[in-house]
């Protein structure tokens, strides 16, 4: 963690640089808004290591538990936990005493890309979950469900093995895709000022070639003398 903030101070550090170089609307704009989103990406990064701080170690389910809202005597499950291996989807969802329910009480039936959780009869109610639109095909003979204490697993098994899954369902995808900023750097927090950088040189005529080059350079002698700072 430590080495990615310190990645993404050099990067931040870098930004301001050049922005303070930089004379062209265009590029101080696109440097302004990668400035912004470095900065924004620091504060998540210090926000997420202040939760790990705070949440406790559980390794067997992967999702915080919320209680079900309640309809009448059927309650929908709208919380739940999943994560994947080559061949399958799991989704864990938490219901107390669940083990305790008759196996005939607890169903699954799934299709190609859905599937729907009916438990009946616990502690004097139903319970429902569907998930529909699920991000990739699965295999309706292949998928199961396990009861284990207080949790149902549900088995999607994957139609084409060793594909990873981003996401659970194509609406989640489309939601996060919506979200993302144009420039996607979760592979390497220095990806996202270079490739702001390169975008804005091919584009470039040749004044604003040279306006890059010349506060890259200046940057690079300025991060160079001031890298102990860090």
């Amino acid at each position: 963690f430590s080495k990615l903030k310190t990645q993404l101070q050099k990067d931040l550090e870098e930004a301001k640089v050049l922005l303070e170089k930089a004379t062209r609307k265009r590029v101080r704009d696109a440097l302004t808004a990668e400035k912004s989103k470095i900065e924004t990406e620091i504060k998540n990064k210090m926000q997420q290591k202040s939760q790990r701080k705070a949440e406790p170690l559980d390794n067997e389910k992967p999702a915080a538990v919320v209680a079900p809202i309640t309809t009448g005597y059927t309650v929908k499950i709208s919380n739940y936990g999943w994560d994947q291996s080559d061949k399958f989807v799991k989704i864990y969802i938490t219901l107390a005493g669940v083990h305790q329910v008759a196996t005939e009480n607890v169903q699954v039936h799934f299709t190609e890309r859905s599937f729907d959780l009916l438990v009946k009869n616990l502690n004097g109610k139903s319970y429902s979950m569907i998930v529909n639109n699920l991000l990739k095909p699965i295999s309706v003979e292949g998928s199961s469900k396990k009861v284990k204490t207080d949790t149902v697993l549900i088995l999607c098994r994957k139609k084409t093995e060793n594909t990873r899954w981003d996401y659970l369902t194509q609406v989640e995808k489309e939601c996060k895709e919506k979200e993302k900023p144009s420039y996607d750097t979760e592979t390497d927090p220095s990806e996202g000022l270079m490739n702001v950088l390169k975008k804005i040189y091919e584009d470039g005529d040749d004044d604003m070639k040279r306006t890059i080059n010349k506060a890259w350079v200046e940057s690079r002698e300025k991060q160079a003398k001031g890298d102990t700072e860090f």
